[in-house]
C-alpha cells in the first residue's frame, strides 16, 4: 500500500504545485497571467456538475434505512470532529498560528470523503452500500453545515463570516451544478462513464489550480516567512493525534452499538476521513483570495494524504483477516476426506449386515 501511495501521480502532483509556487509564485497570483484563480472558481462548479452526473440515487436508496449507522457517521463527521478540535483549541492557540487554527477547524467541519472511503471499505470487506451512502449524503449536508460551523467558530474567535454570501455563493456553485448534472444524468452518464479518466483528470486539475493558486498568493504576501520548519511537524502530530482520536472513538461508539464487524468497517472508515475534493473549492468560496488561505488548506491536505496511509493500512490488514475467517468457515462447512473414508467402511458394514438380515 505504501509503495503505491509514493507513486500516485496526484500526490506527487500536489507536492510539485506546492515547491513551484514557493520557488516561483509570480505566474499564479490571484490576476496573474496563468490567472489560476479564475480557473479554480469555474472548476469548482465543473467538479460538482460532473458529480451530479455521477451520482446515483437508486444506490443511496439501497441501504437509507439503516439509519443508525447513518446517524453515527455523520454526528462524528460534523459534531465529533469540531468537538474534539474545539476542546484542544486553546492549546493548539499557543503552538499554532491563527490562520493554522482556523485551518484545523475547517477539518474538523468538512464532510467525508466518497472515493477513498468507498474503495477502502470495499477492500476490507466492510458494507460498501452504507459508505457509498453516508460519504455521499455528507457531502451534500456539508454545503450548509460546514459554512454554519465555520461561521460559529469565527464568531466565537472574534472574526466574522458573511454566512449569507458564503451559502449563496455554495448554493450557486456546488448545489446547482450538482442539481444540474442530476438532472442531465440520464443523458451523460454513458458519455461520463467512457471517459471517466478525462473526468478525473478534470476534477483533480481543478484541485491543483486551488492549491497552487493559494500557495502563490501567500508567498507573495509573505505569510510563509519567518514560520519555524518545525512547524510542519506540529501539524502533522496535531493530524495524527485528530485521526486517532476519533477512530478510537467511533469504533467505540460501534461496539456499544452492538454493529456487525462489515458495518462496523463502513462506519469507522467513513467516519474518520475527511475530503479534500469538496474541502479545497469550499475553502476557495469561504475564503477567496486571502493569503493566509494556503495556511488554512495546509491541515487538510496533510489530513488526507495521512489517511490514505493510514487507513489503507488498516483495510488491507482487515482484508487478510476476513479472508482468512472465511477461509476458516469454508474448512469446518466441507466434509474432510478422513471423514469420509472413516464413512465408508461404516456404510459398507451397514449395507453388508443389511443385507444379510434381509
Amino acid at each position: 500500500m505504501l509503495s503505491r501511495l509514493k507513486l500516485d501521480p496526484f500526490l506527487v502532483a500536489l507536492a510539485a504545485a506546492v515547491i513551484l509556487a514557493l520557488a516561483w509564485p509570480a505566474p499564479g497570483v490571484s490576476g496573474g497571467p496563468l490567472h489560476a484563480d479564475k480557473a479554480a472558481s469555474w472548476g469548482v462548479a465543473v467538479i460538482f456538475f460532473l458529480y451530479g452526473v455521477s451520482l446515483s440515487a437508486r444506490r443511496l436508496l439501497e441501504s437509507a434505512t439503516r439509519w443508525k449507522l447513518h446517524l453515527v457517521v455523520q454526528l462524528a463527521t460534523f459534531a465529533l470532529f469540531p468537538a474534539v478540535v474545539a476542546l484542544v483549541m486553546p492549546l493548539l492557540g499557543r503552538v499554532l498560528p491563527e490562520a493554522l487554527c482556523i485551518g484545523f477547524f475547517f477539518l474538523a467541519a468538512l464532510p467525508s470523503t466518497v472515493s477513498s472511503s468507498v474503495a477502502m471499505t470495499s477492500l476490507a470487506r466492510g458494507n460498501v452500500p452504507v459508505a457509498i451512502f453516508n460519504a455521499s449524503i455528507s457531502s451534500i449536508i456539508g454545503v450548509f453545515v460546514t459554512p454554519l460551523l465555520m461561521a460559529w467558530y469565527l464568531h466565537a474567535a472574534g472574526d466574522g463570516l458573511d454566512l449569507q454570501g458564503v451559502i449563496l455563493k455554495l448554493v450557486l456553485m456546488v448545489i446547482l451544478p450538482l442539481a444540474v448534472g442530476q438532472l442531465l444524468r440520464p443523458l451523460l452518464l454513458r458519455l461520463v462513464e467512457r471517459h471517466r479518466s478525462l473526468v478525473r483528470a478534470a476534477d483533480r486539475t481543478v484541485i491543483l489550480a486551488i492549491v497552487y493558486n493559494s500557495f502563490c498568493d501567500s508567498v507573495a504576501a509573505g505569510v510563509w516567512k519567518g514560520q519555524s520548519p518545525l512547524l510542519l511537524v506540529e501539524i502533522v502530530a496535531c493530524v495524527l493525534l485528530l485521526f486517532a482520536a476519533v477512530y478510537v472513538i467511533v469504533q467505540l461508539a460501534c461496539r456499544l452499538l452492538g454493529f456487525a464487524e462489515a458495518d462496523t468497517t463502513a462506519v469507522v472508515f467513513c467516519a474518520s476521513k475527511k475530503s479534500l475534493a469538496t474541502g479545497l473549492p469550499m475553502a476557495h468560496v469561504m475564503f477567496g483570495a486571502a493569503p493566509e488561505l494556503s495556511l488554512i488548506i495546509t491541515p487538510i491536505m496533510i489530513y488526507h494524504f495521512l489517511q490514505l496511509v493510514i487507513v489503507g493500512v488498516i483495510a488491507g490488514r482487515s482484508a487478510a483477516r476476513a479472508d482468512m475467517l472465511a477461509a476458516l468457515a469454508a474448512e469446518e462447512t466441507e466434509p474432510s476426506l478422513l471423514a469420509e473414508e472413516e464413512a465408508e467402511p461404516q456404510l459398507s458394514r451397514t449395507a453388508a449386515g443389511t443385507h444379510l438380515s434381509a
